[in-house]
């Protein structure tokens, strides 16, 4: 065998002397060993240097630039097709050498074939689209606007990682119709159709230069029956009605390659919603398991055992692997969307959804198996990926690689595709640990007419009975009765796996209940069911969200989206902080997808939120993170939502009108959401403000004073943030706190703000303002109400009139709102409650203020406790008995509210002591709110 080696090098040395190849100046023995290792390795390669033997001088001398590409000249024609294929194979014959001396990467062969790709398609269609112009014009749409052929690239040329000897996948589209205005015209179609179809020629055909690339049409819509070039609005409409899963795989990786790019780039973003769906998707295993099951079935026909492309653990397994996780949670996470395969595998490490040695694992497979069918190609270069039966090829492929033997490089093979099989096998596999008890899978499957309750019974079920006729009824709904064959067969695993889990909860007939309401409303998106089908993590934290929290059973029955939290490797981790949050919800729509469409950046700014909080609230509920905490967070979401409406709102009232210039405007928070106190779905009391020139009017077509402008502003923020989407509103909003309350206007000028806060105010008023704080709008507007705010708080007041005022409110706020009785405590508003902490706070503010200025700056309940300890109002004792006392009081009202329990709780041991602490120190401070209590 050794001697065949020998024998080619010989071989070759003898015909790229015959050739004249050698430069009269070099010594060809010196790179003997050079040219033994291109000849072992491809007869391409040297019968490239033979056809052009100019090329060696230049590969020894240096071998790291492409070669210079080609001008296709116009008149030239006859010649294009020549010219292509003598560049293609000298630019390949030079990926060869690079490769085949250790000069180049796996990596750097692939980008460097799919470089030569893009190269050729650019020159052939620049070329034939000018030769196209002279006789028939150029497609105008009926603007007259330009219209280009776009080439999309799919498959490897699409992902940039064609390998050496690879087709090239292509689908050609343009962006409107119309007709060319040349002395020949054509329709838009017939015109692109004919521009597509010679482009393949001038590639695909075989001449006497052999080929340029091979193209294949298979993978527009409908294959081979379809038509060569499509119109994107007939594409689009397309994938919306006949879009199937392969079809999704296939477009993940497409990219524009030549003609229009930016026309191509707004199509794939216009298709994105068909192939990355916006929840987490994992029907798309389906799809994949269909086309493996295929791809089996012909590897077994044609006995392909030993294609290292198809057979098992091939280069698509690994890429099936990747692209379906992309799939999965492309829609959520776009950071997993990228057209390349590595790059893709990365990001899903990185994300958590492959374990990081396995994505080592998988990236040397990759590279291995990559490496193996580009010396496959390189050979004769010829599409094939089946391993060699010849004894000389074997040996020549496995030499190249360096690899002593054939049996020695089969052995390393074997070992990476049993990596990949593994990998791809445990992603396919049924998620499905444990199955539901037959007995309860029977049950189910028998209703409604038949089946017998006592089987809940013996699972666990004590109101057996009520329990069987919830189900009979569940059963007998025409959504569970009309569910496809495929979609039933998963209702058929999954309900019995969560009456399993419901029977062994705490409460089983109120999970059932819940699991029930929200099965319902997710029967009409199979994804979801595929959710808790093939992720029994998913189910089992299911049934124990709904058991404890009616407040996220509800929100899930209702917004299914929030069965990807489940899943959601963020859900468990560290929670975003402010920064983070607000530029979540700034960056709602950061590529302009929705354009100028107010309500589907609504529905994208709700599915966060509700996302978010559905977050922060199973932080709390399982003890990840304190009430406090939880809170704060809920108002920082707050404080991004009204940015981003904010935002909104300015803009449409911008379209309008015009802006105001010169002016201002600023949004304050008061109450929780100033406070940074803020509940599960409370409402938010905001105050507006604006600033502006004297006589100020809008610059628009309809021009509006500066007053009517904010006004129109602020009317279009409550409306915004009230307005219902498929994801719910955002919030509720209450501007009561506003100067002069509802008889007021709903916009206050600076001047008049202060001016109110300094002479017409109430004491309570003053009480709000402690809490009130900027949440978005101008900052040098935020800033002066800083100013107005602080003059406001540090005024000198009587103590005992102070006081007085104070009680006196706090009584009349009892009288109105304590729901407290002999059976709860109103955690709120009775005697020692929150309300009564507030209240206390809000008066150490105001009567020491002008004295101790370090009051003025927190808001929150915590600080403001911090800040009157540093200042020495408070003792620590004092201090710390407030904290405990707020921490308690608050973290039973979160439990509550995430129970949709209202906030009346049995006294017990911690309640009592949170109230004596609070009552004691505000006492301390003659503040005697048990006297208002009372009605003294």
């Amino acid at each position: 065998m050794q001697k065949s080696l020998d024998d080619l090098t010989a071989r070759a040395m003898e015909r790229l002397r015959a050739a004249d190849a050698f430069p009269p100046d070099v010594d060809a023995n010196d790179y003997s060993a050079q040219i033994a290792q291109v000849a072992v390795a491809s007869d391409f390669a040297i019968d490239t240097l033979v056809r052009q033997p100019s090329l060696l001088a230049t590969f020894l001398d240096d071998c790291s630039a492409p070669i210079a590409p080609p001008v296709l000249q116009a008149g030239e024609r006859d010649r294009w097709m020549a010219q292509l294929r003598r560049y293609r194979t000298a630019e390949s014959a030079r990926l060869v050498w690079r490769d085949v001396l250790g000069l180049d990467t796996v990596g750097d062969t692939l980008a460097g074939s799919t470089r030569l790709a893009d190269c050729c398609l650019l020159l052939a269609l620049d070329a034939l689209e000018r030769d196209f112009a002279q006789r028939h014009g150029v497609v105008r749409d009926a603007d007259g606007h330009a219209q280009r052929l776009v080439v999309f690239g799919l498959g490897k040329l699409g992902g940039e990682a064609l390998n050496f000897s690879s087709d090239i996948d292509l689908v050609h589209g343009y962006e409107a119709g119309g007709t060319s205005d040349g002395p020949r015209p054509l329709d838009a179609e017939t015109y692109f159709t004919r521009l597509a179809q010679q482009l393949g020629r001038m590639l695909d055909e075989v001449t006497a230069d052999g080929f340029c690339h091979r193209v294949d049409l298979r993978l527009r819509p409908y294959g081979t029956a379809g038509r060569v070039a499509w119109s994107f609005p007939a594409m689009e409409q397309y994938f919306q009605h006949e879009g199937r899963d392969w079809e999704r795989y296939a477009w993940q990786k497409a990219r524009p390659v030549a003609g229009d790019i930016e026309a191509g780039e707004r199509f794939l973003e216009s298709l994105r919603p068909f192939v990355y769906r916006r929840y987490l998707d994992f029907g798309a295993l389906d799809g994949l398991r269909a086309m493996k099951a295929s791809i089996a079935a012909e590897v077994a026909r044609k006995e392909l055992a030993d294609d290292i492309k198809r057979g098992p653990g091939g280069i698509r397994e690994i890429e099936f692997l990747v692209q379906a996780l992309q799939l999965i949670r492309g829609g959520r996470e776009p950071e997993l969307r990228g057209r390349q395969l590595m790059a893709a595998l990365d990001a899903l490490v990185e994300a958590n959804q492959i374990e990081p040695a396995a994505g080592d694992a998988l990236r040397t497979a990759y590279g291995f198996l990559r490496r193996l069918e580009n010396r496959l190609q390189m050979l004769r270069d010829a599409q094939v990926h089946a391993l060699p039966e010849d004894p000389l090829d074997r040996q020549r492929i496995a030499r190249g690689l360096g690899y002593e033997d054939w049996p020695a490089l089969l052995a390393a093979l074997d070992a990476q595709r049993a990596v990949v099989a593994e990998e791809f096998a445990a992603l396919l596999a049924p998620r499905r640990k444990h199955d539901a008890p037959d007995s309860l899978a029977a049950y189910w499957r028998a209703l409604p007419e038949a089946g017998s309750g006592d089987v809940l019974g013996e699972a666990g079920f004590e109101d057996a009975e009520s329990a069987d006729a919830v189900l009979r009824d569940f059963a007998r709904r025409p959504s569970v009765a009309g569910l496809s064959d495929a979609t039933r067969a998963r209702l058929d695993r999954v309900l019995p796996a969560l009456l399993h889990g419901a029977a062994s909860s705490g409460e089983p007939m109120l999970a059932l209940r819940r699991l029930l309401a929200m099965l319902h409303n997710i029967l009409r998106r199979s994804a979801y069911l595929a959710l808790l089908d093939e992720e029994p993590a998913a189910l089992a934290r299911l049934v124990d969200v709904v058991e404890h929290s009616a407040l996220l059973a509800e929100r899930l029955a209702a917004y299914p989206l929030l069965l990807d939290e489940l899943l959601d490797v963020r859900v468990s981790g560290p929670l975003p902080d402010r920064t983070e949050l607000l530029g979540l919800c700034a960056g709602v729509d950061p590529d302009n997808a929705f354009g100028t469409d107010t309500e589907a950046t609504l529905q994208a700014l709700n599915e966060l939120r509700q996302a978010l909080g559905f977050r922060i609230a199973m932080a709390l509920r399982d003890g990840r993170q304190g009430a406090a905490d939880s809170a704060r967070q809920l108002a920082w979401l707050a404080d991004g939502v009204v940015r981003r409406v904010l935002a909104l709102a300015e803009r449409e009232i911008a379209t309008r009108h015009g802006r105001v210039p010169g002016a201002r405007f600023a949004v304050i928070g008061y109450g929780s959401l100033g406070g940074e106190e803020l509940g599960f779905g409370s409402d938010l009391d905001l105050v507006f403000l604006y600033d502006a020139p004297a006589e100020a009017m809008s610059d628009g077509a309809r021009p509006l004073d500066a007053s009517r402008w904010f006004v129109r502003l602020a009317q279009k923020i409550v409306a915004l943030l009230d307005t219902p989407t498929g994801a719910g509103h955002l919030f509720e909003v209450d501007v009561r706190l506003r100067p002069d309350g509802a008889g007021g206007l709903l916009v206050s000028s600076l001047s008049s703000y202060a001016d109110y806060q300094a002479h017409r105010a109430w004491t309570w008023e003053h009480q709000a303002l402690v809490r009130a704080r900027c949440v978005g709008g101008d900052a040098d507007l935020c800033e002066a109400f800083e100013r107005v705010r602080g003059e406001t708080l540090a005024r000198t007041r009587d103590a005992e009139a102070l006081r007085a005022d104070i009680v006196h409110m706090r009584a009349r706020m009892r009288a109105e709102l304590d729901r407290s009785d002999a059976g709860g405590f109103d955690l709120k508003q009775g005697e020692g409650g929150l309300v009564d902490l507030e209240f206390l706070l809000q008066a150490l503010v105001l009567g020491y203020a002008a004295a101790r200025p370090a009051l003025l700056g927190p808001r929150a309940t915590p600080v403001l406790i911090d800040a009157a300890e540093s200042e020495g109002v408070v003792g620590a004792a004092d201090a710390d008995r407030l904290r405990e006392a707020h921490a308690t009081l608050l973290a039973r009202g979160l439990e509550c509210t995430l129970d949709r329990r209202s906030r009346r709780v049995p006294l017990d041991d911690g309640i009592e002591a949170a109230r004596a602490a609070i009552r004691d120190v505000a006492r301390r401070h003659e503040l005697d709110f048990s006297a208002a209590a009372r009605g003294e």
